[in-house]
């Protein structure tokens, strides 16, 4: 089978079958995300544990994969992208049945750490394929990247409820069931692509945020992550719906982030640039979680708030995303790796903390204390403008 190089650009203007066969896999992926949010108030009950140290189901997932994320050039560039993505993909399979086969809380959290590093050995190396292999540029490519995250995300919670409903187990089954169906697809279909010359370092990603734009980007992720992830974990004990009603809020969450990301998105940055729709987006998102917070104890307000909320975070998705792959002149795999480090150690903290402030405090505080986090993100945004303004330069 011959090899192609990562940006390799076709004539034609039909995205070539590699690409698809990566987006199906990331959808699957993705689902992993989202799959557990509907039975995480199942898992509570049936397993006697509170609901902070369900939540670190999130956190030692998001850990484990920012971490990862230092590894993912040194793999790829020794085993190549194909081998990368199986590989990351195996180690889902693996871990999510283990999760599956637990009996306590603590094995599904150390679990989810296993598959947090299939988790970026994946997202990573399918970012950087996906914008190498693609036709029509990058910003195209990223938005089929976000609309694969957005269909799995909306997918994997009305899949989760309906197998949630019937166990809490049946969601990690079902990941390893539906990546064992990726990894076959991405053997057989998925070419072989060219190794890079230079073999990458686990210090690459770490000197890359040496530069401005790119550790801006990454701090403002590290904070809006933070409220990201309190939605995410939170907001299944304030609603108070079984694993059904959870799958059906999630997804509308999840299809609002994906019809925006796609559509909205584009269009968002064209007309007000990227840098000041990144700001509308976070004071969006912010208030959206001040909003649950005054509210928490209406389930309508929380129902209501998370599903737009998907609006929001649909569109700031794939501006960062475009902004990360454009800011730094490093490889667009080294970007993404050093950006999602700093990112996914927020979305670790944000659903531990959550959870201990809701039992701690109030129930009203982790929505409050997301908005706050989010606000700062955006003032991060705002002030280093002047060093993320060639984004907009280029993004026209």
């Amino acid at each position: 089978m011959s090899e192609q190089p990562l940006d390799l650009q076709p004539s034609s203007n039909k995205q070539p079958l590699v690409i698809w066969v990566i987006f199906f896999a990331t959808i699957i992926s993705f689902m992993g995300l989202g799959l557990v949010d509907p039975i995480l108030p199942a898992i509570a009950k049936q397993l006697h544990a509170t609901p902070s140290q369900v939540s670190l189901l999130f956190s030692s997932y998001n850990l484990i994969t920012g971490i990862a994320m230092l590894i993912t050039g040194v793999v790829s560039s020794r085993i190549g992208v194909k081998w990368t993505l199986l590989t990351g993909i195996i180690f889902i399979i693996i871990f999510s049945a283990l999760a599956g086969s637990s009996n306590a809380i603590s094995q599904i959290v150390a679990f989810r750490g296993g598959w947090g590093l299939g988790n970026s050995l994946f997202i990573a190396t399918a970012l950087s394929a996906i914008v190498g292999l693609s036709v029509g540029g990058t910003a195209k490519a990223i938005i089929l990247y976000e609309a694969a995250i957005g269909l799995g995300i909306s997918v994997g919670p009305l899949l989760g409820g309906e197998l949630g409903s019937i166990s809490w187990r049946g969601p990690f089954f079902g990941v390893s069931v539906l990546m064992i169906i990726a990894f076959l697809a991405l053997l057989l279909k998925m070419p072989q692509v060219a190794k890079p010359k230079v073999k990458s370092s686990v210090l690459d990603p770490i000197k890359a945020l040496k530069y401005p734009g790119l550790l801006i980007l990454g701090i403002t992720a590290f904070l809006y992550n933070i409220g990201f992830f309190t939605l995410m974990a939170y907001s299944p004990f304030v609603m108070n719906l079984d694993e059904h009603g959870l799958g059906y809020v999630f997804l509308g969450w999840g299809l609002c982030l994906a019809f925006t990301s796609v559509f909205v998105a584009p269009k968002v940055q064209a007309r007000f640039g990227t840098i000041k729709s990144m700001c509308a987006m976070l004071i969006l998102f912010a208030l959206s979680l001040l909003a649950m917070g005054i509210w928490t104890h209406s389930s309508t307000v929380v129902i209501v708030a998370v599903i737009v909320a998907g609006l929001f975070l649909g569109t700031n998705n794939t501006l960062i995303t475009t902004a990360v792959m454009q800011v730094a002149p490093v490889q667009r795999s080294t970007a993404s790796a050093a950006y999602s480090f700093v990112r996914f150690i927020g979305g670790a903290i944000g659903p531990w903390l959550a959870n201990t402030l809701a039992e701690s405090v109030s129930p009203q505080i982790p929505f409050i204390m997301g908005a706050f986090f989010v606000l700062i993100a955006m003032l991060v945004v705002a002030f280093g403008r002047k060093k993320l303004a060639h984004v907009d330069q280029i993004s026209h």
